[in-house]
């Protein structure tokens, strides 16, 4: 899982979308408006970030509202945090 988080997290149109949803939930037109990208460019960088679990999706209608899954976000930063933690043999 941390894995696909962090390789979701490697590219900076990804990291923007997730500092964008930070703020509020979003379609993917309303996403777009802040990206000079195609639409299958944006498609792909939310598969990838639904993927790894980063974001969830809810069809409203005929729009989908992207949210941050903030549950996997935490996974992720108790996984990273636990490499700055004394390992017990070197206590």
């Amino acid at each position: 899982m941390a894995g696909e988080g962090f390789k979701a997290l490697s590219d900076p149109t990804r990291r923007r979308i997730l500092e964008l949803l930070r703020d509020h939930d979003m379609t993917a037109g309303e996403l777009a408006e802040h990206f000079d990208i195609s639409k299958p460019s944006l498609s792909h960088h939310l598969a990838t970030l639904r993927s790894a679990g980063l974001v969830t999706d809810e069809r409203h209608g005929q729009n989908i509202i992207y949210s941050l899954n903030t549950t996997v976000m935490q996974d992720l930063i108790r996984w990273f945090m636990g490499f700055a933690a004394p390992r017990e043999d070197e206590q």
